[in-house]
């Protein structure tokens, strides 16, 4: 199996064993589990930083066959006593989960860390245990063809189930699987093929040791990180960036995926943010990626670390990549994108369909051309629309060809859509002249953010112009698309205020730039057979009102009344241009 998770297989019964309740039908597999989980493991059998290492685990093979307990080890019992609670002693998972989410760098002895290393390796050859996995997955085997295909003996079985966890739905067979799964991903070198796949990448940007037993056990998520800052970086085509092979790409976007429903098992964010998520998201349960999407949402707190920060930015930023590292997204979307043709399969992790962009704009279509698109999909789209509007760094695109004016007018403006803002005002020529590759990569992201659509996308505005909404729109219905014409109606009244008018005329720059953005002022495509829209912006507008009495609906008139409103910030523009030129 090219891309399998090395699953852990006596892990997987302990789970059962110490996690489940035991359900009528399978008490004979519970038994067996039982029997089986805390039988010693000689973890001098096999490579591992405990190998060699006085105190990490020689005294495994003197335990007696009734039971090994992890706490019984004299290289853990301090940490453990002061660590994790007493009645968590008895059971090794509880005490393996306890103790690897712990700082080990200021919490958990060096031996101590060898020792769990050592014993999760040695977990990983055992093949005894692969006969109880089959027995309490038997159902869920039977309905994933490609794990039903896979040979016994090698551990690949449980590896393919947990590739396709997101399909299995049966209870006890997902909770160990999920429970399991946290282990797994402690560790870079657990996860079967990835060291393989990425050694030479790791080895070129210095990323950390993949040498068995020079490096701690916790920490082997900052590896991974480091890839993915990497992955980024060239994304970005940043000076030096070094090119990543694409099977280590693909492996990086894999085990980010895999990751997307639980933060903890992305192991450096979750050692990053364990404080801000006590801070912010403290009562969001963890999984289906409820805790990375809390997290986002404060992003841009004052009290939200730095260090937080970036790891979250990481993480968006592979989302840009590829949607299905956002859990939540790719199941919400995931009909729709059907149904729409907007996903195509591709393993390589940069596809024209897998990014983010593309999605969004696809589904957007559909829902102009009057489709219907799934009330849980639209709210994850506009998440994230809200996401790439407050944050420029997310678009590869901005990044690359505005570099030169962001360092030149927009530094230290980076937070909440300043920047995104800061450059359109350049756009609009009030500071010099904008490079034309910005210029497109700006009228592009304004698309794909679609902030025409709904003003509380785009933060920068909607926090500028709240007071103005609340008076002179306040018989608008939030979210409304017409917000944005109604305040381009009291653009020169007394109601405007000075910081909401830089803000509208910005936005609506380059809104009125491109006759394909009138779609995100919500103008009906019942407009379109008749304007025959096929090039000018001129033609649909003369067409429009031409036609007005052929259609004999309001919905014309408030087309028309929109596209006015577009020609009024055109004109405006360039009366400004004609002054200044004077």
């Amino acid at each position: 199996m090219a891309d399998c998770i090395r699953v852990p297989l006596l892990l997987l019964s302990i789970c059962i064993f110490s996690s489940l309740h035991p359900i009528r039908g399978q008490n004979n597999v519970i038994a067996k589990v039982a029997a089986n989980a805390d039988l010693p493991l000689k973890p001098a059998g096999g490579p591992g930083p405990a190998a060699g290492i006085p105190g990490a685990g020689a005294s495994l093979p003197r335990r007696r066959s009734t039971g090994w307990k992890l706490a019984e080890e004299g290289v853990c019992r301090e940490d453990l006593t002061r660590l994790c609670p007493k009645h968590s002693w008895n059971n090794n998972l509880a005490v393996l989960e306890c103790l690897q989410d712990r700082k080990e760098e200021t919490e958990i002895a060096a031996e101590c860390n060898h020792l769990l290393w050592n014993y999760k390796l040695n977990l990983t050859t055992d093949p005894k245990f692969e006969s109880v996995a089959v027995e309490v997955c038997k159902t869920t085997i039977s309905e994933i063809k490609e794990c039903a295909a896979e040979e016994l003996g090698k551990g690949y079985l449980v590896s393919c189930l947990v590739d396709h966890r997101g399909n299995i739905s049966d209870y006890q067979c997902n909770q160990y699987i999920t429970k399991m799964t946290t282990i797994v991903f402690s560790d870079y070198r657990l996860i079967c093929g990835f060291m393989d796949k990425c050694r030479e990448d790791i080895n070129t940007l210095r990323c950390g040791s993949i040498s068995t037993g020079e490096k701690d056990v916790h920490s082997q998520g900052e590896v991974i990180a480091c890839l993915e800052k990497a992955l980024v970086r060239e994304a970005e085509e940043q000076q030096g960036a070094h090119p990543i092979k694409d099977e280590c790409k693909r492996s990086i976007m894999r085990v980010a995926e895999l990751s997307s429903d639980d933060f903890h098992l992305d192991r450096y964010l979750y050692f990053s943010c364990r404080e801000d998520r006590e801070r912010f998201c403290e009562k969001t349960l963890a999984g289906e990626g409820r805790v990375y999407k809390c997290l986002f949402n404060h992003k841009f707190e004052e009290a939200m670390t730095e260090r937080c920060r970036e790891a979250l930015t990481t993480r968006q930023k592979l989302i840009a990549q590829d949607y299905k590292v956002s859990y939540s997204l790719a199941k919400a979307c995931k009909s729709d994108l059907r149904k729409y043709h907007c996903s195509a399969d591709s393993n390589m992790p940069r596809a024209r369909e897998a990014r983010l962009s593309y999605l969004l704009l696809c589904l957007e279509s559909a829902v102009h051309r009057g489709r219907v698109v799934i009330g849980e999909c639209q709210g994850e789209m506009m998440d994230y629309r809200r996401m790439l509007m407050e944050d420029f760094s997310l678009s590869p695109e901005i990044v690359l060809h505005c570099r030169a004016e962001i360092e030149g007018h927009c530094s230290g403006l980076h937070r909440k859509g300043r920047t995104l803002h800061c450059l359109m005002r350049v756009g609009r020529g009030d500071a010099g002249a904008i490079d034309a590759n910005c210029q497109r990569a700006l009228q592009t992201l304004i698309q794909e953010a679609d902030p025409g659509s709904d003003y509380r996308i785009d933060r920068a505005l909607n926090e500028a112009c709240e007071s103005v909404i609340q008076t002179a729109c306040k018989h608008i219905r939030s979210g409304d698309p017409m917000i944005l014409s109604c305040l381009m109606e009291h653009l020169y009244t007394e109601k405007m205020v000075e910081d909401c008018e830089h803000r509208l005329l910005e936005l609506q720059y380059f809104i009125a730039r491109d006759w394909n953005t009138l779609d995100t002022l919500n103008v009906t495509r019942s407009s379109l057979p008749v304007c025959d829209v096929i090039s000018t912006q001129r033609q649909p507008r003369e067409t429009l009102n031409n036609n007005k009495t052929q259609r004999g609906g309001d919905d014309c008139e408030r087309d028309i009344y929109k596209l006015t409103l577009i020609q009024r910030v055109e004109t405006f523009w360039l009366l400004q241009t004609r002054r200044c030129s004077k």
